[in-house]
């Protein structure tokens, strides 16, 4: 399946990819990080795979074609190196529900949040 549009609304941070077969994909740009299909991401088998923490508020700096049958996303957060295909991005759409509920699921046995880590100075006490 061929996207007809890509639509990226910086607003909702959400991507929308409209297919030949008239389906509408709308997907988040934490989705799309967090599920990036790159092998920085994804590693070279399940067991590699690295957890993506704090990515809630990431949002989409830039977005290339790659050939006939793909774009890159660049994310504000620096992750640039992951390859969307179009059937990767249908397949993302079609099997959504499962893949966030495993991810959050993951999230919560590992401790972490979607939302990104705040910087908190060092505080000592003085001694008087």
């Amino acid at each position: 399946m061929t996207p007809t549009s890509i639509t990226y609304h910086k607003g909702s941070k959400t991507l929308e990819v409209q297919f030949s077969d008239g389906v509408t994909a709308e997907l988040t740009a934490e989705a799309l990080r967090v599920f990036s299909p790159s092998a920085e991401v994804r590693g070279h088998s399940p067991e590699q795979s690295v957890l993506q923490t704090g990515k809630k508020h990431v949002s989409i700096d830039k977005i290339e074609a790659i050939g006939n049958y793909a774009i890159r996303i660049m994310f504000d957060d620096g992750h640039d190196t992951g390859i969307y295909s179009w059937d990767y991005l249908r397949e993302l759409h079609d099997t959504f529900d499962e893949h966030w509920t495993k991810y959050v699921e993951e999230l919560t046995k590992a401790n972490a949040s979607r939302l990104p880590a705040i910087p908190v100075g060092h505080w000592s006490p003085s001694k008087t």
